[in-house]
């Protein structure tokens, strides 16, 4: 099993924030013990932190593991959407290219909005159109059908 750069990279942070939420942890034991009122305050506030930390870091990685098995089951059944798209010297897509592309995947979803798999492919589709904020939120709209209906 071949493991990627981008998931010792997603190992690295993680050990990162869990080292983080372990000293703002402890830190927060210190301050509420103080005598202070306003230490104790800051106390607890230090441990909100990490558990929004926390909860970002878990659902961050359920994302990442939930789209990774969507990729894995559309390249099984070979609908991933190809990239094939003309790229400038720098390596980055050619933005009309992609927004050209785009409606294909635009017009697919629409035409079967109960398929997490023309929903991962739009996804796709706005990540390469440059539309990052889109992508992710019609990806978590693929999770939701894919959990859904598998």
């Amino acid at each position: 099993m071949k493991i990627s750069k981008t998931k010792i990279w997603v190992g690295l942070i993680t050990l990162l924030l869990v080292f983080y939420i372990v000293v703002m942890m402890q830190r927060a034991v210190l301050l509420l013990g103080d005598s202070d009122w306003i230490a104790k305050l800051l106390g607890l506030s230090y441990f909100v932190i990490p558990l929004v930390a926390a909860w970002a870091l878990i659902s961050e990685i359920l994302f990442g593991a939930r789209t990774e098995k969507m990729a894995n089951v559309l390249e099984a059944e070979g609908g991933l959407p190809e990239d094939n798209l003309p790229r400038t010297p720098a390596g980055r897509i050619v933005r009309e290219a992609a927004d050209a592309e785009f409606e294909k995947y635009k017009l697919e979803a629409e035409a079967a909005p109960e398929d997490w798999r023309s929903w991962f492919r739009l996804s796709c589709a706005y990540d390469a159109s440059g539309d990052r904020s889109r992508a992710r939120k019609t990806m978590r709209d693929a999770v939701a059908l894919f959990r859904a209906h598998p």
